[in-house]
């Protein structure tokens, strides 16, 4: 009888509900699994912004680590999550069907028109995003996972925080008055779940592809080629969402300053049968339209010594 495949994840509880997903899907094509929880980087240093961290792939770095040395056969991850290259001997087995990738405010029913509202997020894509919007609020940081981040919203002076509509869906916590922020171009993968497997494993891979949603995995393919083309990391303000028919692809890309002010941007359509490489080469078009020195200042600033915490 073959050994249970080993399943790697982050213990929070939107991790875990993600590596059940997988497990059941799994055993639905009578393939045994357990699960392997792990806490990384990014779920041990909450005092610090992501961006300060000063490493790619801070939720998926352990278990790369746990897969090259097989203490587990698999790994699952939010896909936004995962840096555009994968660490060396890895890859990509299979991209599970979309959620919605859309973000979503819950907030304390205050007007979103006052000065100094304060509204709290830990992406650098949301900040800007919502000061290119919102200009005369205050961003707050705030870290930790879907519960951690509600418990704090509910006990601070803050108007709403942002949130990926698909973590609060799956964990049954999405507030019916939440407000869509459709305007909000998400982050590229935002919304997918990705399953990651050494690339040797010839036949754990041959396992894994029928977990494979084609149209979420060319449309994810794309957004993160235009994420690693423009060189923007897991933390940069990029947004980048590709969506199909049965005909064409539509695809946003979007890079902000950090104070939003500024922005390049691209909303185009292309037939399907021209859809690969796609998001390279709307990449390379913000590029020669002023993105390679919006992406300088933003290392620059970022790179920078940290401003003194607003009080």
């Amino acid at each position: 009888m073959a050994k249970p495949l080993r399943i790697g994840t982050r213990d929070s509880a939107l991790a875990l509900w993600q590596a059940k997903t997988v497990q059941r899907q799994l055993a639905a094509l009578g393939i045994a699994s357990e699960l392997h929880p792990v806490k990384s980087l990014g779920d041990l240093k909450l005092d610090r912004p992501l961006y300060e961290l000063g490493v790619s792939g801070v939720f998926t770095k352990t278990l790369d680590l746990a897969l090259l040395e097989d203490k587990i056969d698999l790994a699952v991850h939010s896909y936004k999550d995962v840096p555009t290259v994968l660490a060396k001997g890895l890859c990509t087995a299979a991209v599970l069907e979309r959620a919605p990738s859309t973000d979503v405010l819950l907030h304390k029913h205050r007007d979103l028109e006052a000065p100094d509202t304060q509204i709290a997020t830990s992406s650098l894509r949301r900040k800007a995003q919502w000061l290119a919007k919102y200009p005369n609020h205050h961003i707050v940081d705030i870290r930790g996972n879907v519960q951690t981040r509600l418990d704090k919203l509910a006990a601070s002076p803050w108007a709403g925080a942002i949130f990926a509509a698909a973590g609060l869906e799956r964990l049954d916590l999405l507030p019916a008055d939440a407000i869509a922020l459709d305007w909000m171009v998400p982050a590229p993968a935002q919304g997918a779940m990705v399953v990651v497997a050494k690339a040797t494993d010839t036949p754990l891979l041959e396992q894994l592809s029928a977990l494979n949603h084609p149209q979420t995995a060319l449309c994810t393919q794309i957004e993160r080629e235009f994420l690693n083309t423009l060189e923007g990391g897991c933390t940069a303000p990029i947004g980048a969402l590709a969506t199909t028919t049965a005909e064409q692809l539509h695809f946003k890309g979007v890079l902000h300053s950090l104070d939003g002010k500024q922005s390049v941007e691209t909303n185009t359509y292309v037939p399907l049968d021209q859809a690969s490489g796609y998001g390279k080469k709307m990449a390379q078009k913000l590029l020669s339209q002023g993105a390679d020195q919006l992406m300088r200042a933003i290392k620059k600033e970022l790179n920078s010594p940290p401003l003194k915490p607003r009080s």
